[in-house]
């Protein structure tokens, strides 16, 4: 019969080898993320923008798994302060990760300056950036998504092909 620093030892033993060997090492490079995304995507142009009171347009830049994101923003009615509101038209960027399940494009990630350093403070979003768009239809040189928060649509162009070569983290 055992006693019990011998019954202690063993548990100790193997709760150690189970969180051990149930471990494993993550990669130390980046991810290669999807390859049909892989570029400058342009949103040129909204539909019925004239008639909006406010809308956004979008620049992406998807390299491996990462995304930089530049939102233009257009509106009539000032929301902001004076001094953010800049006659209607203002910059925002975000930066992250992203992932393609099935249909979707899920974007996480930080609204950013615009040198994609943290934002911690001032006009306009800061904080974490989560959206997640249906990938309607993609093509060489077209990709079209729908934005599942507010139901807009973003045709976007492709403005320069991005091959990914993964980075160390």
């Amino acid at each position: 019969m055992m006693n019990r620093k011998g019954v202690y030892f063993l548990l100790f033993t193997f709760n150690f080898l189970l969180l051990f060997l149930s471990c494993s090492r993550m990669p130390n490079v980046q991810g290669k993320g999807e390859t049909f995304l892989q570029g400058v995507w342009n949103q040129d142009s909204i539909t019925n923008q004239a008639q909006l009171q406010n809308y956004t347009q979008h620049h992406f830049k998807f390299t491996c798994d990462s995304f930089y994101v530049d939102f233009t923003t257009h509106a009539k009615v000032n929301y902001y302060e004076e001094d953010c509101f800049n006659n209607g038209v203002w910059k925002e960027h975000a930066k992250g990760t992203y992932q393609v399940r099935n249909d979707t494009l899920i974007l996480v990630g930080n609204f950013t300056k615009e040198n994609y350093k943290q934002k911690v403070s001032g006009c306009y979003r800061n904080g974490q950036y989560v959206s997640s768009f249906k990938v309607n239809s993609w093509s060489a040189e077209k990709l079209e998504l729908e934005n599942l928060s507010n139901q807009t649509e973003l045709k976007l162009n492709l403005k320069e092909k991005i091959t990914c070569v993964q980075k160390a983290l």
